[in-house]
């Protein structure tokens, strides 16, 4: 498998893709609309290798190495030569739609188009293209680099050989796969954290519990690593928000229709760490 990577979108999530990439062997162009999110995409990429590097997870030449891997451009034209092509951008079908359908007149007939989307379905963005049995979902988690987990989604039309090249991708950028085999909005991953933080969010509106409690409840009831509340506040209460949103769309599955509560916060601009204020104060 030739092993020249793509990566549409220099934020958190893409330059983290791009990075296990490089990491991984694969010789990667990161795609941005301007310089400016590109400095910062790289240079985070940058910061965290150095990280991996002082901490003896790999050496400084292998850190090297992998940046060295990747250049960046501001045209989706730079993704032209690309055997793999990831998708990172913020989550609206309208705007992953319009890049599919233009990469879908750039590149190469045998290129494979992939998805980091978290909730929207794989089918409606293959949708979009002439090569819907080439579209698949490879969904990352955040910090790529730190995260094991990829989840691939089959849409309606992904073939066997797509799914293969998806997986061969993920596994050698480090992650261990899951598969999702019908294209439902939100995967496996995303419905059940959205379940369970609107639900969270419900008892925490209605002054059931603190949030505080909520979380220490999931941690030590259920075993699990970060309570609900913080998950929202790591990954964005914006974020957790739209997916929900999204997959409530989709399905019309009341349990996922997002609180009034959370879409305040995201009107305040109390998005979780990033603001400095979400459920919780940093």
């Amino acid at each position: 498998m030739a092993r020249n990577l793509a990566v549409v979108g220099a934020g958190l999530m893409g330059s983290g893709i791009a990075q296990v990439a490089a990491q991984g062997g694969w010789t990667v162009t990161l795609v941005d609309t301007t310089e400016q999110a590109l400095a910062r995409g790289r240079g985070g990429i940058e910061a965290s290798l150095e990280k991996f590097a002082a901490k003896g997870r790999i050496s400084a030449e292998d850190a090297g190495a992998a940046l060295a891997r990747i250049s960046t451009g501001t045209e989706l034209d730079a993704a032209a030569d690309a055997d793999l092509v990831v998708e990172a951008v913020f989550e609206q079908a309208d705007i992953k739609r319009d890049i599919f359908a233009t990469l879908d007149g750039l590149v190469k007939d045998t290129t494979v188009l992939a998805s980091n989307t978290s909730a929207i379905p794989i089918t409606k963005l293959a949708a979009a293209t002439s090569r819907p049995e080439r579209v698949v979902g490879t969904h990352f988690f955040s910090p790529v680099p730190m995260m094991a987990l990829c989840e691939l989604v089959r849409g309606r039309h992904t073939s066997d050989e797509t799914l293969a090249t998806a997986r061969e991708f993920a596994e050698s950028a480090g992650k261990t796969c899951i598969v999702v085999n019908r294209d439902v909005a939100g995967f496996v991953t995303t419905r059940l954290i959205s379940a369970l933080i609107v639900e969270a969010a419900k008892l925490h509106e209605s002054g059931v519990a603190t949030a505080e409690d909520i979380d220490i409840a999931c941690k030590l009831g259920f075993g699990h690593a970060m309570g609900p509340l913080a998950t929202a506040d790591l990954t964005g209460v914006d974020v957790l928000t739209h997916a929900s949103e999204n997959i409530y769309t989709e399905s019309r599955d009341e349990k996922f229709a997002p609180p009034e509560s959370m879409r305040r916060m995201v009107d305040a601009g109390d998005l979780g760490r990033k603001t400095g204020r979400g459920f919780h104060s940093y």
